[in-house]
């Protein structure tokens, strides 16, 4: 004998909405339970009260629970880094994620990461005393970037990490570990009277390949940390810690973003460093299992629901931050940021891989810079030297890319590398192509730093690293307040793409129970914040 379920009603204040406006109210309150429920008018949508079976309610055709933006991603991810939410904003070189833009996260319960890589130890000093000054206690990351060009900048950065007590680098770019990382991590390992260790330094590495992502989950090599041990920059606990726990607290998967990347879909990318996170947790049993973040391509609402539900226990926002208010770039830069469509970014040379023909993601509209990198790197491969060049492939380069002789550009090089890195300098004193190479990277270097300061006549030069992200979130935000760079601020950004997540979210799960909701009602819109909405998102 079977019985037939009664069917729940729902009880609460007010009356259910029946026109479009109304339900999208209704599921946007993501603080309380929605119901879509039986009216006469049709199915509706209330929030809050309960479900009961039983009595002269509406009939209660699907429910949701309750799903605030902090509940997103994973809780071992926000306690370990003191964040209210599970995003954050990567770092972007030459300090364009500036301390303004760290500063700005941190209050209101995000993670930031500084972008350290290309400053002078000086600059990054000044930083790291901000920070030390107007968000003491907030949780901030520093970013440290793998440099096999200029090996002596990575030790500097982690010898300047280790005196201003910084806790967390967000490692990037590393095609393989080196002493200056292994050392940073291991400097902070300890063992509490409880017998738990704890990692005193965090380190989030930011990967694009399997093989990079294993070295970070495994623990430190044995040859490198008894090379450290020797030297006397770790201690014996420290060696014998090292073998207890991953190299990476957090792994963020990069995919499609600017920059350095290898424009991995992320659908395809992800579950396979997620999968291997779990056959190497199988293996060592950490006490704390290596969280697997998600990068590249999230500039919308529905891209981040996505990322979170394929598994991510965070997600890492980049090109579209660089558009904000905060960004340390000019406005001129933001200006053609926010008119980027998906479309418009293209791989070109780096200054820092320039030799290995590495390559990065960047915006192609408005500039030549991506036709003019690549013509110097073909030109590297082609010749021997800037000697060996064809009179007139130098006459043109002299006065349409450099804009000055050659042989002033070398005394540039010198005079620079001579402060910076002199064995720059040893290393091409016998090589007239290490001399070119040095040479042409001048342009690379210079093209971003025209295009962070907005030097006007060099705006067709301009190298602004930029995902297809940015035109994502440049549609979505279309017709909005938003759309303008000047409203940008990175907070509301955050904010408006955590709760957008946590809309779209929902409506995935009532999709699953059935419920067809036309796309006027599906589509999560920016309004402007109250300044007390974005405090009381922060606690």
């Amino acid at each position: 004998m079977s019985t037939t379920p009664e069917t729940l009603r729902w009880y609460g204040g007010g009356y259910p909405s029946t026109d479009p406006a109304g339900i999208q109210q209704v599921l946007a309150q993501l603080e309380q339970p929605c119901f879509i429920v039986s009216t006469a008018q049709g199915a509706g949508a209330a929030a809050g009260g309960t479900a009961a079976a039983g009595g002269d309610g509406p009939a209660v055709l699907a429910a949701v629970p309750a799903l605030p933006p902090h509940r997103l991603g994973s809780a071992a991810f926000r306690a370990a880094h003191g964040v209210r939410q599970s995003y954050m904003a990567g770092a972007m070189a030459g300090g364009i994620a500036s301390a303004d833009l760290v500063i700005a996260l941190a209050r209101h319960g995000f993670l930031a990461s500084f972008g350290a890589a290309g400053l002078l130890p000086k600059t990054i000093e000044e930083a790291l005393a901000r920070f030390a000054a107007e968000i003491p206690g907030l949780p901030y990351a520093v970013n440290l970037i793998h440099s096999p060009s200029e090996e002596r900048l990575e030790r500097e950065a982690v010898e300047l990490f280790l005196r201003h007590g910084v806790r967390c680098v967000e490692a990037s770019a590393f095609l393989g570990l080196t002493p200056h990382l292994v050392r940073y991590r291991l400097a902070g390992l300890r063992r509490e009277p409880s017998g738990r260790i704890v990692a005193g330094h965090r380190v989030i590495a930011k990967v694009s390949r399997s093989e990079t992502a294993e070295r970070f989950m495994r623990p430190a090599p044995t040859a490198m940390v008894d090379a450290l041990l020797r030297d006397g920059l770790i201690t014996p606990e420290q060696a014998q810690l090292a073998h207890h726990l991953p190299l990476a607290d957090d792994i963020t998967v990069e995919a499609d973003s600017g920059g350095h990347t290898d424009r991995r879909p992320l659908p395809a990318l992800f579950p396979v460093i997620l999968r291997l996170r779990d056959q190497i947790q199988h293996e060592h049993r950490y006490a704390t299992p290596v969280r697997v973040g998600a990068a590249g391509g999230l500039g919308t609402p529905a891209a981040v629901a996505a990322a979170f539900t394929m598994g991510a226990a965070y997600v890492v926002t980049g090109s579209v931050n660089q558009s904000c208010l905060e960004a340390g770039t000019s406005p001129a830069t933001r200006e053609l940021l926010a008119q980027a469509e998906v479309t418009d970014c293209v791989m070109a040379p780096a200054a820092d891989m320039f030799e290995m023909g590495v390559e990065l993601q960047v915006l192609r509209r408005g500039s030549m810079f991506p036709m003019r990198a690549a013509q110097l790197y073909q030109l590297y491969q082609a010749y021997d030297g800037i000697d060996a060049l064809p009179a007139a492939q130098r006459e043109r380069l002299e006065s349409q890319v450099f804009r000055r002789p050659l042989e002033d550009v070398w005394k540039e090089c010198v005079e620079y590398f001579g402060r910076r890195d002199p064995e720059q300098l040893a290393r091409a004193a016998d090589s007239p192509k290490r001399r070119m190479a040095l040479v042409f990277r001048w342009y690379l270097g210079m093209a971003s730093r025209w295009a962070v300061t907005g030097q006007r006549d060099r705006a067709a030069d301009f190298q602004i690293w930029c995902g297809p992200a940015m035109g994502s979130f440049n549609a979505w935000v279309s017709g909005s307040y938003l759309k303008t760079p000047e409203n940008r601020t990175v907070a509301d950004v955050a904010h408006h793409l955590m709760r957008g997540a946590a809309f779209h979210t929902r409506i995935a799960h009532l999709a699953t129970a059935g419920v067809t909701l036309p796309a006027s009602v599906t589509d999560y819109r920016p309004v402007p914040l109250e300044p007390a909405a974005l405090t009381e998102a922060a606690r």
